[in-house]
């Protein structure tokens, strides 16, 4: 009888070692997610853009990695889909990154209603989404934490003004707007409306009509509406690949000069145009400042400090009169040495 006892003694102590042991090991302080910081004591941190083809989620990356570099304690995983209407790859791409156990995802939603059962699902399984660039139909502070962004009604409003005053409140504009569910885009094209209705002579022409997520659809589209809009004075389009196709279709029709063009982002080629008064104004953003505070929010969350739920990373309109001005110089042309650095 005493041996069996001996034997019974031992065994619930096993019993209680396999219970307690793995919880120990979890241990420390801080938001109540397991495995943050995993092993290595580094933040494993997502950042998914809309896509990572344009050299505006290039400088998002360049951003994010500048977070990476200052903290130290930061891995940044920079992952998105190839195209900016590809919903479903975004949603697998975040439903992998939950499944992985990342300690936190920085998303600019491609849809603003599509992405919200993955942004709940994140942040129920306890890894905290920080939403930059483009909105989502959720509550900031419940749903997802923080909203880094331009403020694009008013990147919209900055078009409208430009375009008015070029045409001095006379004259056919013509809006070519950029993808159906992309919440950024779509408030531009709602602050450019609202801007130029303060110019009564001026006719806004609004088809309705989609220039899609590549610079080639959106020479299609531009192309189209050219044919039918023979006689327009100006055209707003309200990102960089949009911007640029309408660019080319404007060339190709020997136009590009003589109809007041206002485009939206920047790249090297767009910068060209503009010097060369192609283009008679950019709406830029800061799109290294964007991914540099999406990283920085989400390592201040997971260190319990208090975040603000919206923060505005400003907007500026670049012309060929300020665009050598050094503030505006490196909103036209960021340095994205640091990727091939990598």
């Amino acid at each position: 009888m005493r041996r069996g006892h001996v034997m019974n003694w031992w065994g619930w102590l096993g019993v209680l070692l396999a219970m307690f042991l793995p919880v120990a090991a979890c241990g420390g302080s801080g938001p109540e997610m397991s495995g943050v910081g995993g092993d290595t004591g580094q933040f494993r941190i997502a950042v998914v853009p809309k896509g990572t083809s344009h050299d505006f989620w290039k400088a998002i990356h360049v951003g994010a990695l500048r977070a990476e570099q200052e903290f130290g304690n930061v891995e940044v995983i920079f992952r998105g889909p190839e195209r900016e209407d590809n919903r479903d790859q975004q949603i697998s791409l975040v439903q992998n990154l939950i499944s992985s156990g990342v300690d936190a995802i920085v998303l600019a939603p491609v849809d603003q209603h599509a992405l919200v059962p993955s942004v709940r699902l994140a942040t129920q399984s306890g890894i905290p989404v920080i939403v930059f660039d483009s909105g989502l139909a959720a509550e900031a502070g419940t749903d997802y934490v923080s909203y880094v962004a331009t403020p694009n009604v008013e990147g919209g409003r900055i078009a409208g003004r430009r375009m008015g005053e070029l045409l001095e409140g006379r004259g056919r504009v013509l809006l070519l707007r950029h993808a159906e569910g992309s919440e950024s885009t779509m408030r531009r094209e709602e602050g450019f409306v609202d801007a130029l209705s303060d110019f009564t002579g001026i006719e806004l022409i609004d088809p309705k009509r989609y220039a899609g997520v590549t610079t080639a659809t959106a020479q299609i589209a531009s192309e189209s509406l050219l044919t039918i809009y023979d006689d327009v004075d100006g055209i707003f389009c309200a990102n960089e690949s949009c911007s640029f196709g309408l660019l080319l279709a404007l060339r190709s029709r020997g136009l590009a000069g003589d109809i007041r063009l206002v485009g939206f982002d920047s790249n090297e080629r767009l910068v060209t145009a503009l010097e060369q008064g192609e283009l008679d104004g950019l709406v830029v953003q800061n799109p290294v400042e964007m991914g540099y505070l999406g990283v920085k929010t989400a390592v201040d969350h997971l260190q319990g400090a208090t975040v603000e739920i919206l923060q505005d990373t400003g907007v500026t309109l670049a012309t060929r009169e300020n665009m050598h001005d050094p503030a505006i110089a490196e909103l036209l042309t960021p340095d994205l040495s640091r990727l091939f650095e990598r």
